[in-house]
């Protein structure tokens, strides 16, 4: 199985809004390198409460953990970027 793709990853967005934390992050795992899939695993982590390993995966995004003090507001965030 290969990377998610655009509408594989919007999918974990829609999931992850919906309280679906697992299914949003089955979908992400499958990409350790793409900036969008890790951003996402970014955020359920935050949303997971584990705060460790949400600051890992922004790393790889370049972004920050305290960019978005709301989670939901971030994955609309995510989900716009990834409609552009």
């Amino acid at each position: 199985m290969g990377a998610p793709g655009r509408i594989d990853l919007m999918r974990a967005v829609d999931l992850a809004l919906a309280g679906e934390w697992d299914g949003a992050h089955k979908i992400v795992q499958q990409d350790e390198s793409g900036e969008a899939a890790c951003w996402i695993h970014a955020v359920l982590h935050k949303i997971e409460g584990d705060e460790t390993n949400s600051r890992y995966w922004y790393r790889r995004t370049g972004r920050a953990y305290e960019d978005y003090p709301d989670a939901k507001a971030e994955l609309a965030a995510i989900k716009s970027s990834l409609s552009d």
